[in-house]
């Protein structure tokens, strides 16, 4: 776990404060949440949030910063109130209003199931029965006669083990040695799997739309200019793919679906096409049986010759039956876990389930309900989705794209060009682990903004693939402050459940303690920029798919602020570069959508479908894309941008 701030700051609190609290503030003699003065606070317990910032001097050859578009009044306390006592050393600084939450925690999901760096612990773990906390280094067991006594460190509950229940369910009597545990769970009826059997099922649009043609090769004197369509690249792109998995993956099993009025499934190409049309397209249960039931594809060496000769075949025609053929394709993958599903299309979805050109009264689930449905049961089979659409078009990408966000595919917006590496790249993103559910767990008091209202959080996350990151903010209840600001650390604790490549069932605690500052100065140049700019790149893009745009515009000023503290105090070109592109890109898409959403005169707090339903096909890579965001961590970061 890696945090934002070294210390937990206790009384940090969003802008959207209520009336009440809005006149306490502007009050001569302000008086916290906690119930004191702000002039005890300083004294006793000075907890004002206040960012310290060290002027420099500006070269008078310097000309001064161009502002930002929105310029934000900082707030300035009134000049009746005694200035508070700076920390020692910073007496000569200027102070700025902390307006973004520091208190965030980074998760590299992609390292932590990794079961070769932590401590194996053969012992069951101990449970708290109130928050299902486990027992860890922090803990403080007593051992009695006959029973083993844990007050809970996170929620307070006093829980009592007979020795004689430990000793026969093989649980420790003793706290696990170390922070970071990890715990395997003894499955006998699991079997083992070869990982090479994994599957790849090519889901391949072959509507009429896929008949549109590009250059590919300028024309001169000597000859005309060179054109192919989509499909042509499409099918070229493919052979391409086969031919190299041949060559390094021999064993490995490939399917080929298309889709146009009907979906067809041709399998490894070998037997007799499977076709699904009319009614079929349309019941969900009976396209999922089809799929799981359908026969297992034979290796890629030796399909190799009579698949190559059915993607040449292929002829564009018709609709786009898009939701079916993903259905089946995901189905038919789901038979061996860690298979992929790669999904090629340049049109929207307008036949059977899944058509999102317009809710038919036909349609048995709309398009976010159904797309929204099957990524789960992606991830819940190890399946990963990877949506490919062509540029130019609009596909609906924002509902589609569902499928790989939450299955850990990849979103992308191809040409001719381009379809072949991209493809090869969605093949190289292997699963590390499945079934993965994080739990985080702080004390009683605290909360997750945005996420829980408890002290308990759990996030479903499913597949987990190389460099995964996920990040959370966390706060003290208003209420709670002074209690906090009495203690000296507080712990945290992470569960992380998962199963690994040959399904095996693990989970690995990580316990760690953080200091309570006792003074809130926090300096600028001691923040983890590259924490923080993750946090804001993922936490906007959520809000905006969710429609909630307004707050993360307010979540985007108070990060850019916030980041411009940390690079005066704390120079870094390349991370400032990284971070800043992402806010400045989110922004414009915020200000797009918002205008949209004035323009169609919809309420304050529009349907989540709307919102995603404004956002253009490349808006919807960028967001889904910083959902998504990974730290630079010195290395080579590619940089999302929204093109004008």
């Amino acid at each position: 776990m890696d945090f934002a701030c070294s210390h937990v700051v206790c009384n940090w609190r969003s802008e959207s404060l209520t009336e009440d609290e809005n006149k306490v503030l502007n009050s001569s003699t302000p008086t916290l949440p906690c119930g004191l003065t702000r002039a005890q606070s300083v004294l006793e317990h000075p907890y004002d949030n206040r960012v310290c910032t060290v002027q420099k001097p500006i070269s008078s050859l310097v000309p001064p910063p161009v502002p930002p578009r929105n310029i934000q009044q900082k707030h300035i306390l009134p000049s009746s109130l005694p200035p508070p006592i700076p920390p020692r050393g910073l007496e000569k600084n200027e102070e700025t209003c902390l307006k973004a939450n520091v208190n965030v925690v980074s998760l590299k999901v992609g390292s932590l199931v990794d079961i070769n760096s932590a401590i194996h612990c053969n012992q069951k773990p101990v449970h708290c029965g109130k928050c299902n906390a486990i027992m860890s280094s922090a803990s403080n067991p007593e051992t009695h006669q006959n029973t083993t006594m844990w007050s809970c460190e996170f929620c307070g509950e006093e829980n009592v083990y007979p020795l004689g229940a430990l000793k026969g369910g093989r649980v420790s009597l003793r706290s696990p040695p170390g922070r970071d545990v990890l715990y395997m769970d003894d499955d006998d009826e699991v079997d083992y799997e070869n990982l090479d059997n994994m599957l790849i099922v090519f889901c391949v649009d072959i509507s009429g739309s896929m008949s549109v043609t590009s250059e590919i090769c300028p024309g001169n004197t000597m000859r005309s200019p060179t054109y192919i369509s989509r499909l042509q690249g499409v099918q070229e792109a493919l052979q391409m793919v086969l031919t190299s998995l041949q060559k390094t993956s021999p064993h490995r099993r490939v399917a080929l679906v298309t889709f146009n009025d009907e979906v067809t499934v041709y399998g490894d190409g070998r037997g007799t096409p499977l076709s699904l049309r009319d009614w079929a397209l349309m019941d969900y249960d009976y396209l999922k049986k089809e799929g799981e039931n359908y026969s297992t594809p034979h290796c890629i060496a030796e399909t190799i010759q009579p698949l190559t000769q059915k993607i040449k075949e292929l002829r564009e025609h018709g609709a786009t039956a898009l939701g079916p053929a993903a259905l089946i394709s995901v189905a038919m993958a789901s038979q061996f876990t860690g298979s992929k599903v790669i999904i090629c299309t340049d049109g929207r979805a307008n036949k059977g389930l899944g058509q999102v050109e317009q809710e038919s009264s036909l349609c048995l689930a709309p398009s976010p309900y159904f797309y929204n449905q099957l990524a789960c049961y992606a991830a819940e089979k190890g399946v990963i989705v990877s949506v490919m659409t062509f540029e130019g078009e609009d596909c609906r990408l924002a509902e589609v794209g569902r499928l790989a966000d939450h299955s850990g595919g990849r979103i992308n917006i191809v040409n001719i060009g381009t379809v072949a590496t991209e493809i090869q790249s969605a093949i190289a993103d292997n699963v590390l682990a499945t079934s993965v559910m994080a739990t985080l767990l702080v004390p009683d008091g605290m909360y997750f903004p945005y996420e829980e209202e408890d002290h308990r959080l759990v996030r479903e996350i499913g597949n987990v693939t190389d460099k995964v990151e996920i990040t959370f903010q966390f706060a003290v209840k208003p209420e709670k402050v002074e209690s906090f600001q009495k203690q000296d650390r507080v712990p945290f604790q992470l569960q992380l459940s998962f199963r690994t490549r040959d399904l095996q069932k693990v989970t690995r605690v990580i316990t760690q303690q953080k200091r309570v500052t006792t003074s809130s100065w926090v300096w600028a140049g001691s923040l983890n920029m590259s924490v923080l700019g993750v946090h804001c790149a993922q936490l906007c893009a959520r809000l905006t798919m969710e429609g909630r745009v307004k707050e993360a515009q307010r979540q985007l000023r108070a990060q850019q602020d916030l980041l411009k503290d940390i690079s005066e105090q704390k120079p870094s070109p390349k991370e400032e570069s990284v971070y800043g592109n992402w806010i400045s890109t989110m922004s414009m898409i915020c200000e797009d959508l918002t205008t949209v959403n004035q323009n169609k005169e919809e309420p304050e707090e529009p349907m989540k479908t709307s919102s995603t339903a404004s956002l253009s096909d490349e808006a919807a890579k960028v967001v889904y894309q910083m959902k998504r965001a990974k730290s630079a961590d010195g290395k080579e970061q590619k940089v999302a941008t929204l093109k004008n």
